[in-house]
């Protein structure tokens, strides 16, 4: 994976390969031109979601996981995964009755659902950054859902997409 350190050598790099042609570019031009090689908005945008170069001993974290309450088994598959499009990673129960704990995950986010009373509280809000909001909005209203049909909503900063599910919880989907 490239990190902010890696897109900062590739700058140094382009810089040095331009210069050599003849065509000076400012440090500056070149980080903005290397993050839209590699799909950002701008260097801004890039230095926020790249990771870290780390090193070795260090504290590291990795993606936060939320953990969702839901009270229902088959509205949360109805909503999470044939809705949403989610799959399931992993499924436990301490035995036959009693609550789920739901490992689910799409594209690299992850979800934990669960009915244990004290996991989490109903209406947890998660910000999802994402890329490609419009597609997920046109893939979401072609299933016709039967409770939302989500739309995104343009802010100074950005994108949303808010979902809604059925136990008060809110993903909101977000593109700068």
């Amino acid at each position: 994976m490239i990190s902010i350190e890696h897109a900062k050598q590739m700058a140094k790099r382009l810089r040095t390969v331009l210069e050599a042609r003849g065509q000076e570019v400012t440090h500056s031009t070149a980080l903005e031109l290397v993050a839209q090689q590699l799909g950002y908005k701008n260097w801004n945008t890039a230095s926020a979601l790249l990771p870290q170069e780390t090193t070795p001993n260090a504290i590291t974290f990795e993606s936060p996981i939320p953990i969702v309450r839901m009270f229902d088994e088959a509205k949360a598959r109805e909503f999470y995964l044939d809705f949403l499009g989610f799959h399931v990673e992993f499924e436990h129960r301490f035995e036959a009755g009693m609550p789920l704990y739901l490992g689910i995950s799409r594209n690299g986010l992850n979800i934990h659902l669960s009915e244990h009373h004290g996991d989490a509280s109903p209406g947890t809000t998660i910000f999802v950054p994402m890329h490609n909001i419009e597609l997920l909005r046109d893939e979401l209203l072609s299933r016709q859902y039967g409770y939302g049909r989500p739309d995104i909503v343009q802010q100074g900063w950005g994108k949303i997409l808010e979902v809604h599910d059925p136990f008060g919880n809110r993903i909101r989907f977000c593109e700068d």
